[in-house]
């Protein structure tokens, strides 16, 4: 089994690049799930319902996110309604939405999918180490295939993550710094680890954002709006090769694709 993991969607470039470079990366790879960061989808903040549908309807199969999923208010009814939209499961219980699900691929095996937030330079969240446990416990008693997006910050927070899962889960892929780092690898216990998968979006840019007005950002300290920039689009992600029987990883590449280029 492979299961494909996008990098943090932002703005209209990084839909651009799902609806143009999604459907063959899943054929050229034989792609059997395919799970999604969609948090920065709108406008580079946030997500909306329409654009939710929009990336499922183009073949991403779960939505996950992180801090930024607060950011539009009408996605608060709209994560009650649609079980393959996740948050951080370790907001507290009374939030809209849900932080975990067991989904089926187009041949009906089973994928648990978990999001976690971090807490290391972010919100002061309930510890999700312990309940990334809780809920590892539940998904399993359905199946033997879970991966964790865990959104965090600090690098240290997701290696001591990847080692704290590491053979309670299939993979433990990092998000939320939208750069893509070279530490794929197995960990002894068979659970596939990166600490940060990437970005999809434009990489002329300040993680998305255009250049001056990060810049400018900086400088004054003035919140300007995020605009998100526009040039060198890529799909950045990583391909987990799965033992369905398992659980177990036995591979993990990562993929960076142009939205001028062809997969393969």
């Amino acid at each position: 089994m492979r299961i494909l993991f996008i990098g943090d969607i932002v703005g209209k470039p990084g839909r651009q690049a799902i609806s143009g470079l999604l459907k063959k990366v899943v054929s050229d790879h034989g792609i059997n799930f395919t799970i999604a960061n969609g948090e920065n989808a709108a406008g580079g903040m946030g997500i909306t319902p329409a654009i939710a549908i929009e990336m499922m309807d183009q073949g991403v199969d779960v939505l996950t996110s992180g801090n930024h999923i607060w950011a539009k208010k009408e996605i608060f009814p709209y994560l009650n309604e649609e079980s393959r939209i996740l948050r951080p499961a370790n907001y507290p219980p009374h939030v809209p939405g849900r932080g975990a699900g067991v989904f089926e691929t187009k041949n009906g095996e089973k994928i648990g999918v978990i999001n976690l937030e971090g807490r290391v330079f972010m919100k002061h969240l309930d510890c999700p180490f312990r309940i990334g446990e809780k809920e590892i416990e539940t998904l399993r008693k359905e199946t033997p295939i879970i991966v964790v997006d865990f959104h965090a910050e600090a690098t240290s927070e997701k290696a001591a993550m990847g080692w704290f899962l590491d053979g309670k889960v299939t993979a433990v892929l990092g998000t939320h710094t939208h750069v893509q780092t070279s530490d794929e690898k197995i960990l002894d216990g068979g659970t596939a680890y990166i600490t940060d998968v990437g970005m999809t979006g434009p990489l002329d840019s300040v993680i998305g954002i255009r250049k001056q007005v990060a810049v400018n950002r900086l400088l004054t300290q003035i919140p300007w709006k995020f605009d998100v920039a526009t040039e060198e689009v890529e799909m950045q992600g990583v391909i987990v090769e799965v033992d369905p029987l398992a659980g177990k990883a036995k591979g993990i590449q990562r993929i960076r694709i142009s939205l001028n280029q062809r997969s393969g």
